[in-house]
């Protein structure tokens, strides 16, 4: 899976209905961020990656990015033998997250959106 799929991968964040959230991502390396719809490079791992999603009057929304086993690891085995799945095991090159991750947020009901000036009569 190292040779093939590399040792990172590009993911699709989006919390649908809510454009322009800002979510972040804790991984090994630190925090990443990124606004919705939007995408982040993430350092392939078998640690699931908690996400918290933002945005002004809504809820905060909170997931998980799952980590799976790539399919190619067990094809590493023939071409690269017991060394080659050590280092796919050390590198994380042997899972995979989810290519589109979403976040769902709902309104916040305490939240009122700043309402628009009011037109005064004119004084004479």
């Amino acid at each position: 899976a190292t040779i093939t799929k590399g040792t990172t991968q590009t993911v699709a964040i989006d919390t649908p209905g809510v454009p322009a959230a800002t979510c972040t991502i804790t991984t090994q390396s630190g925090p990443q961020s990124v606004t919705t719809p939007g995408t982040v490079v993430l350092s392939k791992g078998s640690t699931a990656l908690p996400i918290q999603c933002t945005k002004e009057c809504y809820v905060m929304g909170s997931s998980v990015i799952p980590s799976n086993t790539e399919a190619m690891a067990a094809g590493n085995v023939v071409f690269g033998g017991i060394i080659g799945l050590g280092v796919d095991a050390a590198t994380g090159a042997m899972n995979k997250y989810p290519d589109l991750v979403t976040v769902a947020m709902t309104p916040d009901p305490a939240c009122h959106a700043p309402a628009p000036p009011r037109r005064g009569r004119p004084s004479s």
